[in-house]
């Protein structure tokens, strides 16, 4: 429930299920169990579902969005955050149903309402995909 207090994403572009670990300001580790039902593996492919990088990569920046809104506290009420850029993204293996993907980010660096993150998306201990990516943090 604090999850959906935090960011204003709702199924299906919901794509963080749990936060494990919360270092305000510093780094964060979230959870997406990725199931059969999610509504992208109709077309994705059919005969072998496969989840889109760039819902993986999402799912990494909604991890890093929950680390911003936890890191300014009272602060963040009223604000949106909002994906500037991606960097150096690497696919290294597709992520399918029935993996539980652990999402790491930690803080790069903020300066004023810019915030840039390194990210990893682990399947089993083994990175699935990776990237730099930076966000804005903005009045709704």
């Amino acid at each position: 429930r604090r999850i959906v207090q935090m960011i204003p994403h709702r199924y299906p572009m919901l794509l963080v299920d749990r936060m494990l670990d919360l270092r305000l300001g510093e780094s964060a580790v979230g959870i997406k169990n990725v199931t059969i039902n999610e509504p992208f593996f109709q077309g994705h492919f059919p005969t072998e579902p496969v989840m889109p990088g760039v819902l993986v990569i999402e799912s990494m920046a909604q991890t890093a969005a929950i680390l911003v809104m936890a890191t300014m506290g009272i602060g963040s009420e009223g604000k949106i955050v909002y994906f500037m850029s991606i960097d150096n993204a690497r696919f290294r293996r597709p992520v399918v149903p029935g993996d539980r993907i652990e999402l790491h980010v930690k803080k790069v660096h903020s300066r004023q309402n810019v915030w840039k993150f390194s990210g990893q998306a682990l399947v089993d201990g083994k990175v699935a995909a990776e990237a730099t990516f930076a966000a804005m943090i903005r009045d709704r």
